[in-house]
């Protein structure tokens, strides 16, 4: 697989609060990375420094570009959805379609038209008159209908409804995603996207709590149903956190074998989002 982005040792202040501190990420064709913090980790601010929109110490290596000197032409191949989806309220559908085919070179009209015709948007109305949801699934077809090799999304689904939120994702891995592209996604709600990610990349204070693909983490954390007899053996392999729920507690292991656990209790392949809270919990826990 080929590397699209590269970022080495990524760092970023503001006066003296840093808010970036060394962060290294690779991501390659067909790759789905969510970065993933809880608010004011650094997600915004590692993807505005990826698309030149701040001022950066390290390295980027976006598509053979760097965005500090070559932006025009690295956005010819680079798409991007904000956490809210502006577009001029005074704009149709069909004025927004105009412009975007009059200033990209890569917008495929019939694309972006064929995505809005599985909406109940009217191209001929407002921006103005249209839903929040609505107006990113507007966002979305402007965006899906550029030929881009890399898309960028920072919390894309922010204040949608669960339904919405669904149908976004199916339409970014039907009408976007294919092996010779990637995504890079950022979210506090991990929940929603886990299910579509090829890798992640924790981010806790402006640092890289743990990047690695979902296939390798979900080896390498165990959960742990564990009867009360059994807890103090349990807590000896120092699990990232405890949870009791109905008489039975539940602990997320690192790096512990199967065969060490087995006899302690019924182990499950845990979510990211279990392992996503252990992480960002382990040092207040120790």
């Amino acid at each position: 697989m080929s590397e699209l982005i590269s970022i080495k040792q990524l760092s970023k202040s503001y006066k003296k609060k840093h808010v970036l501190k060394g962060i290294d990420i690779s991501v390659s064709e067909g790759q789905i990375l969510g970065l993933v913090g809880p608010n004011g980790a650094g997600k915004t601010t590692c993807l505005h420094a990826l698309l030149g929109l701040t001022s950066f110490e390290g390295e980027i290596d976006i598509l053979g570009c760097n965005p500090k000197g070559n932006r025009e032409r690295m956005l010819n191949q680079v798409a991007y959805i904000s956490d809210v989806a502006v577009l001029p309220k005074w704009m149709t559908g069909l004025q927004a379609l105009d412009y975007v085919q009059g200033i990209h070179p890569k917008f495929n009209r019939q694309k972006a038209e064929g995505f809005l015709a599985k909406t109940n948007i009217n191209p001929k109305d407002k921006i103005k008159a249209l839903s929040k949801g609505m107006v990113t699934q507007l966002h979305l077809a402007l965006i899906l209908a550029i030929d881009a090799k890399v898309l960028v999304l920072d919390e894309p689904t922010l204040g949608l409804d669960a339904l919405t939120r669904r149908q976004f994702y199916t339409h970014l891995l039907e009408d976007f995603y294919d092996e010779t592209k990637c995504i890079v996604i950022t979210t506090h709600q991990i929940e929603e996207i886990e299910n579509i990610l090829t890798d992640v990349a924790f981010i806790k204070e402006g640092e890289l709590a743990l990047v690695e693909s979902v296939d390798a983490i979900r080896n390498r954390f165990k959960l742990l149903a564990v009867p009360n007899e059994n807890l103090s053996q349990a807590a000896a392999y120092n699990p990232l956190y405890s949870n009791k729920m109905m008489g039975m507690t539940s602990m997320l292991f690192d790096g512990v074998h199967e065969q060490e656990l087995a006899e302690l209790g019924q182990i499950s392949s845990p979510s990211l989002a279990d392992i996503f809270v252990g992480v960002m919990t382990q040092e207040t826990q120790l």
